[in-house]
């Protein structure tokens, strides 16, 4: 199974992008986990490019785009990696618990590529070779696999006995039959005593597809930079992080997707920064940059989301509240319009805290006066801004504020070329 193809764009500040999902079974019919595939569209039935840039949209888009826990509900997740994953040219930016590593058939296996998978394995991931074939240097790896999948649809029995006797001879590892396409390839799967099953005859790929932001390059190259340096400066990154909604908002699901073992809730793109750190940052910048081929995000809708995060922040320290909390919840309210998504859905997925989920959901608590003060002021409903505890003159220069702080830094990053 390959990963393959780009994501469609759309006309304006947003794209849809598509993966592919197909199970793979247990012998009572359970599925035990999911092989994430890319696709280029929601029609795509199947995947032909390999790549560390397909490699890089899965694994992108599975983190911070779906949610892991929407794509596979606790299940284990099989990605397809590439040479440069293994021998640490690109990052691999979850922990071990969130995904086993599939070799695909096409690695050459060198001394590299032999030491990056055995450090994988020390740092606890589980490695799966793909469409294994003996002779071709992969099972130099069979003492370091967790799981072998041999493809049945191109295998007399004869040589498949051959292949399973030779896989049998390391106890720890669990077969999988996969491209299963007719009965008699399941009684077969049957007879070897496989352990588990992956094809169309059980299960065919489902590909999902979901509205995404379009992140601007140059931000992720600034990000890159600021987190690469020596003496990254807090500051500074989270400054680039919140000029960019789509970039905050990935940032924030990755941090959801290790909030299993976060210590707290998070109320701020600043606190999902730090809880993340420079190191996972920095790997999470590099894969975007890898895996970006969208169009430039549209520059009105962005100016305008923008400015209504920045809005927020205002007013909210003119009454004394955390500023960095009400960009939070200004900015995730415009991302919610852009990508024509209820709000509740997107708190959902997000490890906020119940403070900013409250004031996002239900419009409560003193953040949630905030963003109806702002959504006020953007409607011009003089009767909810005569109760507002902001004049309409204070309101009136910190729009004006927030509007030309938006139209700069979008700006900046349009007019660099570079996006």
């Amino acid at each position: 199974m390959q990963p393959a193809a780009t994501p469609s764009p759309r006309a304006d500040s947003t794209q849809l992008v598509h993966i592919g999902r197909q199970p793979i079974y247990d012998w009572g019919g359970h599925v035990m986990g999911y092989e994430l595939l890319f696709r280029g569209a929601a029609d795509d039935i199947e995947a032909t490019r390999r790549s560390s840039y397909a490699t890089s949209q899965v694994i992108v888009n599975a983190f911070t785009e779906f949610g892991l826990e929407q794509l596979v509900g606790g299940r284990k997740c099989f990605i397809n990696l590439t040479r440069e994953f293994l021998v640490g040219d690109l990052p691999l930016p979850f922990d071990p618990d969130h995904a086993i590593l599939e070799i695909l058939e096409t690695v050459e296996i060198d001394s590299a590529v032999l030491s990056g998978t055995a450090r994988l394995v020390e740092q606890g991931y589980e490695i799966a070779l793909d469409d294994f074939v003996f002779g071709l240097g992969h099972e130099r790896l069979l003492g370091l696999a967790a799981y072998v999948k041999l493809d049945l649809l191109i295998r007399e029995p004869e040589e498949l006995a051959v292949v399973v006797d030779q896989c049998r001879r390391f106890p720890g590892v669990k077969l999988v039959a996969e491209r299963l396409e007719t009965e008699e390839h399941i009684l077969l799967a049957k007879r070897f005593g496989f352990d588990l099953l992956q094809g169309y005859a059980v299960g065919r790929p489902q590909v999902l597809s979901a509205v995404a932001l379009s992140p601007s390059r140059l931000r992720r190259l600034e990000l890159l930079g600021a987190v690469t340096a020596e003496d990254a400066d807090l500051t500074r990154v989270v400054s680039i992080v919140q000029s960019d909604p789509a970039l905050s908002y990935r940032v924030l699901r990755a941090t959801n997707s290790a909030a299993s073992g976060l210590p707290r809730k998070v109320a701020s793109v600043r606190d999902a920064v730090v809880l993340l750190g420079s190191a996972k940052i920095r790997q999470w910048a590099a894969l975007m940059l890898v895996s970006d081929v969208a169009e430039s995000a549209g520059e009105e809708q962005l100016s305008a989301t923008m400015a209504r995060a920045r809005l927020c922040q205002t007013v909210a320290e003119r009454l004394g509240l955390s500023g960095e909390a009400a960009f939070t919840v200004g900015l995730l309210a415009g991302v919610a319009e852009l990508i024509s998504e209820p709000i509740a859905e997107i708190a959902s997925r997000l490890p906020l805290t119940v403070e900013v989920v409250e004031a996002l959901v239900d419009g409560h608590g003193r953040l949630g006066q905030v963003l109806a003060v702002v959504r006020a002021y953007e409607l011009a409903d003089e009767q909810a801004l005569a109760a507002s505890p902001v004049s309409s003159g204070e309101l009136a220069k910190a729009y004006l504020a927030a509007v030309g702080w938006s139209m700069r830094t979008i700006e900046g990053a349009l007019g660099s070329g570079v996006v």
